[in-house]
């Protein structure tokens, strides 16, 4: 039998942190309840906030956090044979950012497969790692969750005065971050931090509107200079969506994990969830009756870094348990359980694995 060990962790944040003081000055201030509610100080943008430069791109980002993962697990780059990436910001719509990432890594041949979505995207490559390794055919991955959102948030404010931002796109700006993050993961004949059981990924919004787009840039609204003026190149989010279903889409993703993965929430020492802690997820998950007996066992043990990074999309699950490692918050032997909510179409992705790594 082969087990898919998680032998490492690393991430890469551009710049220097940018806290709400900072967007204060930028596009204005909001309301002090409104950004504790929200849970977050703080986020990092690969572009200067002021003019929009672009400083590097979502490849070099990846590769950072790639050679940073594979450093801590005693891996040279040469010695994977697959690497998955999972953003829904990619350099360019082609070559695949993931083809770019082989290069910066100096890898002439490896598999390469890229995920185009966002903070479900991460499990996703994870699924599909554990996949390929598990039946024999690579024994090395790099899996990468990473994003560049603030060249469109930056096109949210630019040349428009602080005055004519509606708050739920000052909001958007205040929410989002960019970042990289990586893990390592190994095939062996022997159980050292493996995945267990199966992972859980369902998409349950087929009868639901989108909660979170780009808009530009697809075949359905082509890039045009039009569609540029019209701001179409922008984040938007359905935020009043996110209250209203998100408790459900974590509530079934939440049993379906523990199920596929053939464990009790009981028996899970580290839960990592993006917004997990987040102020008004408890009170949702309260009034739309979500709040299970498998929540209440967990609840103790989730843990999020949305304060540091803010919303990062692809990243963000690992980009937690990285700062979780940091922090002393997982020890050897423990379970850790990822799972991750997406409002773009309402999805989800989660598994369980036991830590011995880096």
């Amino acid at each position: 039998m082969r087990y898919v060990n998680v032998l490492s962790c690393a991430s890469y944040l551009p710049g220097e942190p940018i806290t709400n003081e900072d967007l204060a000055e930028l596009i204005g201030p909001l309301a002090s309840d409104l950004l504790d509610d929200a849970s977050m100080d703080r986020r990092h943008w690969l572009i200067d906030r002021w003019t929009g430069e672009i400083k590097e791109t979502n490849s070099e980002m990846s590769a950072k956090a790639a050679r940073r993962a594979l450093e801590k697990a005693d891996l040279a780059p040469e010695d994977v044979d697959l690497l998955v990436l999972s953003t829904c910001s990619p350099d360019y719509l082609l070559p695949a950012s993931v083809t770019l990432v082989q290069e910066l890594l100096g890898l002439r041949r490896a598999a390469t497969v890229q995920v185009c979505s966002g903070c479900a995207g991460a499990i996703q490559a994870m699924d599909i790692a554990n996949m390929y390794l598990s039946s024999g055919q690579y024994k090395t991955a790099v899996v990468i969750g990473t994003e560049v959102i603030s060249p469109v948030l930056y096109n949210v404010y630019r040349e428009r005065d602080k005055e004519a931002i509606r708050l739920r796109d000052a909001f958007s700006v205040y929410s989002f971050g960019d970042g990289s993050a990586a893990l390592v993961l190994q095939a062996d004949e022997h159980p050292n931090g493996a995945i267990i059981g199966r992972s859980s990924i369902a998409c349950v919004g087929g009868d639901k509107k989108v909660g979170m787009h780009v808009p530009l840039g697809g075949t359905a609204i082509p890039l045009t200079h039009q569609a540029l003026d019209e701001r179409l190149f922008t984040l938007k989010v359905d935020f009043k969506g996110s209250v209203q279903h998100t408790p459900y889409v974590l509530k079934e993703g939440l049993l379906d994990t523990l199920q596929a993965a053939g464990v009790k929430a009981k028996d899970i020492d580290l839960c990592i969830i993006p917004e997990g802690n987040a102020g008004y997820l408890r009170n949702d998950l309260e009034k739309t009756g979500c709040l299970t007996e498998e929540w209440l066992d967990l609840e103790h043990c989730v843990y999020d870094n949305l304060r540091y990074v803010a919303n990062t999309g692809s990243p963000a699950v690992f980009l937690a348990f990285e700062q979780a490692i940091r922090e002393g918050k997982v020890k050897a032997g423990d379970r850790v359980m990822f799972l991750a909510i997406e409002t773009s179409k309402w999805l989800f992705g989660g598994l369980v694995f036991e830590w011995h790594g880096n």
